[in-house]
């Protein structure tokens, strides 16, 4: 657990580190490449960040990988709600472009987040899967622009975004829940099919 402990904080350093080149850029298209910086480092470095780790919950539902998911997700939103903080502090301008983003997301229903989350899910898990079974940082340089730009919300990155925002809503917390059951959703979708296929092949053989 210790391990997962502290790949969880470094995958927090670099989600949020995404998040702030993202709030720095006036142009998102720019702001929504270079946040893939996050992912292909922590793709790399072999870091742990729930929304690339819970997909593989569908191959592996053993007990201590469900407490290592637990464990990995507290660490993830901890840490990039502590560094949004000190994001609004260091650089006022991200602070009031997290302020005004974030007040948009949490005028969404519970519904509409997680539909917007679940996306994310499915292209998160398709980024980590394209890495790993590829080795190729094609899938993260394309899946994560694209979650960016559609609006689909990605749990941890808008954590790191409250953090900054400097709101302290109690709605954050529903918004969170819906995003984070939404992302997991996502990231199981297309390996259960996949596995459900795989089965019925089987059978017909």
């Amino acid at each position: 657990m210790l391990k997962t402990v502290t790949a969880g904080i470094s995958a927090g350093i670099m989600i949020a580190v995404g998040g702030s080149v993202f709030l720095a850029c006036d142009n998102k298209y720019v702001g929504s490449v270079l946040f893939s910086v996050a992912l292909l480092c922590i793709c790399y470095l072999g870091y742990y960040l729930f929304t690339g780790k819970i997909g593989y919950l569908a191959d592996d539902h053993s007990k201590r990988n469900v407490c290592e998911l637990a464990v990995g997700l507290a660490v993830n939103l901890a840490i990039t709600f502590l560094i949004g903080v000190l994001i609004r502090f260091a650089f006022p301008l991200s602070g009031e472009k997290a302020q005004a983003l974030c007040t948009g997301k949490l005028e969404q229903s519970f519904l509409i987040t997680f539909i917007r989350a679940v996306f994310c899910g499915i292209l998160m898990y398709l980024a980590v899967r394209i890495f790993k079974e590829n080795k190729t940082p094609l899938g993260i340089l394309f899946c994560i622009p694209v979650f960016i730009l559609s609006g689909f919300e990605h749990s941890i990155a808008d954590m790191f975004y409250f953090g900054a925002s400097g709101l302290f809503a109690p709605k954050i917390l529903g918004f969170e829940a819906a995003a984070v059951i939404g992302n997991t959703v996502g990231s199981l979708i297309l390996p259960i099919l996949a596995k459900v296929g795989g089965e019925d092949e089987k059978k017909e053989s």
